[in-house]
């Protein structure tokens, strides 16, 4: 996307938001804006597939059929059957996008502008034409966050209509060139939203958004020296976009994910939806991740994560908990008021013999003691799995100012290979409420990792012997020395100066003084 394509759908989208901006805050019309774009999407990707695959050697489009008549209702059957097993879901020519539209702005003859029952029944009839199919589990519940109900559109069924026809005319006018099968207008168009959504949504941003620049990152990590990937994983995923970023690396066949939070696993599935990945080649799961492991045999060539820091968790409350595959091997558990580990060594259970892994975690995960440090030793005396520390710079992310750390873990690691040690924390660019890392910054961080370059101030191969003589505390000063000397002060030349800045005041206060005497005034001193 151009810089001038950039500007234009900025604008275009955030004309869009303002007009439920008064009405309600950031975190509740995004389910709003994301929710149209999306059905918009589905009812164009619907238009094109059957106007270009199905109906392309007829002699008319899908919205000409007349519904009503017998001979529309059979070729509405076919086309039905056709769509459901390749989009996974199916619209009537009176359920499109564009018909809404023009059904709400009085432009189809004999019809009043009311459309909001229409959407309410058509965002319905997504869901209900995928059940009992393949695609059910990624369709079922998508639109369950767009409350057309909501009273924060207006307080009169009329308001509310006004509000909804004026949202989806301004969408109606944004050209996400479908036809393009290059472009990722839309994509970017969704990831721009997620993005400003999360920013403006202060703490609750933090839940469904990686900052692009950590996971862009992140996806370099875990593809390094790799063209094509056979599954990726995020067991806390928010709104998919760690999962999707891959994509701008390597081939990537299969996305896993698993989101607690109800309102974010939709904004995942959809998210897949929209990047164009098929319902086939996605599992995203709805769920604790930790208590209720929903891809129970999943073994993923990458995974990727950035858990909520620090979260608390059943632990040790839970007896099923203590015996799980997936904790049991450490000898502890993560205890109940920091899982940061208990993520560690879930998404590890999950991590193919071949595989990369890469997650965000706080600071305090590299050094503290008690359960997390005997499953710090654990897995790198015994399991020899952690491969790099990578710190970051603090206020990276939204809902925190901390700082925070990748880790990186390999399976097939060598027994006497070191571990890599950088300190990125003070590379960064300063913006108005965030830090961000520049592409500069990213680049020196991924060619580090992948050269293993010790770097003075920046960057350590640490030996397991180091490791241990520091008690398997990973904190990175430890490791990389950035102490800066301070410079030695003359204090001679500073005398020196001094006697001269007490004769030159000298002087000053003789002219001051002989001035104030012609003047007949008194002197200041």
């Amino acid at each position: 996307m151009s810089e001038e394509q950039k500007r234009l759908l900025e604008k275009q989208l955030w004309s869009v938001a303002n007009v439920l901006r008064g009405k309600m805050n950031a975190d509740e019309y995004k389910n709003y804006i994301l929710g149209f774009i999306f059905y918009k999407y589905l009812s164009e990707k619907l238009e094109r597939y059957v106007n270009e695959k199905l109906l392309a050697r007829e002699g008319f489009k899908f919205e000409e059929i007349k519904e009503k008549t017998e001979e529309g209702k059979a070729i509405i059957k076919e086309i039905k059957h056709a769509c459901i097993g390749h989009l996974g879901f199916f619209l009537k020519p009176t359920e499109l996008f564009s018909y809404l539209v023009k059904k709400g702005k009085g432009a189809i003859k004999n019809q009043t502008t009311f459309i909001l029952e229409d959407l309410k029944s058509v965002l319905n009839t997504i869901e209900q034409t995928s059940m009992g199919t393949a695609s059910e589990d990624d369709f079922k519940g998508l639109f369950d966050d767009v409350d057309l109900a909501s009273t924060k559109l207006g307080s009169r069924e009329n308001q509310k209509n006004e509000v909804i026809i004026e949202v989806l005319t301004l969408l109606s006018g944004i050209d996400f060139k479908l036809e393009d099968t290059k472009s990722d207008l839309l994509g970017d168009a969704y990831e721009y939203l997620i993005g400003e959504f999360a920013a403006g949504a202060g703490k609750k941003g933090g839940e469904f958004y990686t900052p692009s620049q950590v996971s862009r990152l992140l996806a370099q990590i875990v593809s390094c020296d790799k063209k094509h990937i056979r599954s990726v994983f995020d067991p806390t995923c928010g709104s998919g976009s760690l999962l999707l970023r891959l994509k701008d690396y390597v081939e990537v066949v299969s996305y896993y994910g698993q989101e607690l939070n109800p309102t974010t696993f939709n904004l995942a599935r959809m998210n897949m939806i929209l990047h164009g990945v098929h319902f086939d080649h996605f599992s995203i799961r709805q769920g604790d991740t930790l208590t209720e492991d929903m891809h129970p045999d999943l073994q993923a060539e990458a995974i990727v994560a950035n858990p909520p820091f620090s979260a608390k968790w059943k632990g040790q409350d839970d007896p099923q908990l203590v015996h799980d595959d997936r904790f049991s091997q450490y000898g502890r558990l993560a205890p109940k008021s920091a899982a940061d580990y208990a993520f560690v060594t879930h998404m590890l259970h999950h991590l193919a013999e071949s595989g990369t892994m890469a997650i965000v975690l706080p600071h305090g995960a590299l050094f503290r003691s008690g359960a997390e440090g005997e499953i710090r030793k654990y897995i790198i005396e015994r399991q020899n799995y952690l491969d790099a520390v990578i710190g970051l710079p603090s206020n990276l992310f939204y809902g925190t100012s901390i700082p925070a750390t990748i880790l990186v873990f390999k399976k097939c690691r060598k027994d006497d290979e070191d571990i890599l040690f950088i300190d990125a924390s003070k590379e960064f660019a300063k913006e108005k409420n965030q830090n961000k890392l520049t592409d500069e910054n990213i680049a020196k961080i991924f060619k580090t990792y992948k050269t293993r370059q010790e770097i003075e101030k920046y960057s350590h191969k640490a030996s397991l012997s180091e490791i241990r003589e520091n008690e398997f505390n990973l904190n990175i000063p430890r490791y990389v020395d950035t102490f800066e000397e301070e410079e030695l002060i003359d204090i001679e030349k500073v005398a020196e100066n001094l006697k001269k800045f007490n004769s030159k005041e000298i002087e000053l206060r003789k002219k001051i003084a002989g001035f104030c005497e012609e003047l007949k005034i008194s002197k200041p001193f």
